[in-house]
Parts: structure tokens; C-alpha cells; sequence
């Protein structure tokens, strides 16, 4: 790894550990695709309104497979009792992290920035006392505290992360692991408004500098992190 590629990694770590986002480019010959990645603690009903209006894509919560396991959050491929779930082939990747949608019960219809954030908040305090212990039952808490379907998707990360699977869900973990956070991290895919498609890497480059914001490789988070 270049001295460049190094600090714009350190960078990355020392921005998610203050509570700001991240972009991520996972690579040219997987997804293709830069996401906007925020530490799930920090996420307000601004950050919200950022992910829709910036981003563009899907918001989703990614957790770590020992929580996701701690909550009994299966993937949603395993569960679903339907054709169309048979055959899921992708192709960038051998499987979806996709487990169940979710609100947190105090929320109204779920889907509004101040609802959004809300549940998307409660999630990362969850997921960090089921990390710590203080969870006695987090499968029994989590059913207590949000219900399904909701308005904020779930991901399930692969056990060993970077070492198993390069995903978004996987970096941005990676990165809360690194900067000492709740295993619970918010991904939004960013998408040109022109094309309809994914956002360029030079595109994203460009809103990271006009924000003041770190972007980083996949790459070089898996030669840092993985």
C-alpha cells in the first residue's frame, strides 16, 4: 500500500470514529459501486435526509454475524418460502446479506427521516450491548424493540468479514471494528442522477472533496483491515 493509500485509509478510520461517513468503492469487478457508510450510532434524521437525497440508493443497517446471530436474524433467503427465492444468483457475489426489514415499535409509519433514524439508532445500541453482554436476551429485547416487516433493511455480515467476503457490509464493519464502534453500520449505495446508475469513483471522489469527506478503496481497507 502507497504512503497516500495508507493515510486516506487512516483517514477513513479516524473520520467513522468521530462519528462521520465514510465512501467506499468496493471494486470494479464486483458491485462497481461507492456507498455512503455511517457509523448506525450516529445516524440523526439529517443523515437520513443525506442518504436519500445524496446517496440515492438502499439505506440499510449491516450488523455482525455474532449479533445477527445474538438477535436470531436469519437471511432472508433462508426463510422465504417462495420461488422466487429459489436460484439466487448473483452476479457479483455467491449470496445476498439481506435478513429481515424492520421499525423500532415507538415509530408511526416507519418510514420517515426522524422514524428512520430513530430505529436505525436503537439498532446500534442493541447490537452493542448484545456485543458487550450487557443484552441479557437480545433475541427477546430485539423482538421487544423493533418489529418486521419494517422501513429499514437488515444485513447479515459474513463471520470472518474481509477475510470471507468484500461486501460493503463487510468494509464498513471492518471500519467500525477499527475505530471502536457498536457492529452495526448504515450503507447506502450512491447513484448518478443523470445515468440512474452507479455513481463513477471519480464522481464519488469528487462529492468527497467538495464535503470535506473520505473516501477510500476497498482494496486498500482490505490490505489495512483485512
Amino acid at each position: 500500500m502507497t504512503q497516500h493509500h495508507a493515510n486516506a485509509t487512516e483517514r477513513a478510520i479516524a473520520a467513522f470514529r468521530a462519528g462521520g461517513p465514510v465512501l467506499i468503492h468496493d471494486a470494479d469487478d464486483r458491485e462497481g459501486e461507492t456507498d455512503l457508510i455511517y457509523p448506525a450510532e450516529a445516524v440523526t434524521s439529517d443523515v437520513v435526509a443525506r442518504l436519500r437525497n445524496d446517496a440515492g440508493g438502499l439505506v440499510c443497517v449491516a450488523l455482525s454475524a455474532e449479533v445477527a446471530d445474538a438477535f436470531e436474524l436469519p437471511f432472508a433467503q433462508e426463510v422465504f418460502d417462495h420461488p422466487a427465492a429459489a436460484d439466487h444468483d448473483l452476479a457479483y457475489d455467491d449470496r445476498s446479506s439481506f435478513s429481515f426489514t424492520v421499525n423500532h415499535r415507538e415509530t408511526r409509519t416507519g418510514i420517515t427521516d426522524d422514524d428512520r433514524s430513530l430505529t436505525i439508532r436503537a439498532l446500534a445500541a442493541l447490537a452493542n450491548e448484545a456485543r458487550t453482554g450487557v443484552a441479557t436476551d437480545p433475541a427477546e429485547e430485539f423482538a421487544a424493540a423493533f418489529r418486521a416487516p419494517g422501513h429499514v433493511h437488515l444485513l447479515r455480515a459474513a463471520e470472518g468479514l474481509l477475510e470471507e467476503r468484500r461486501g460493503h457490509t463487510e468494509f464498513g464493519l471492518a471500519l467500525a471494528e477499527a475505530a471502536g464502534l457498536a457492529p452495526a453500520v448504515v450503507v447506502c449505495e450512491m447513484l448518478d442522477d443523470t445515468t440512474g446508475r452507479a455513481l463513477s469513483p471519480s464522481a464519488a471522489r469528487t462529492y468527497a472533496e467538495r464535503h470535506d469527506l473520505s473516501y477510500v478503496e476497498g482494496a486498500d481497507l482490505a490490505r489495512r483491515l483485512g
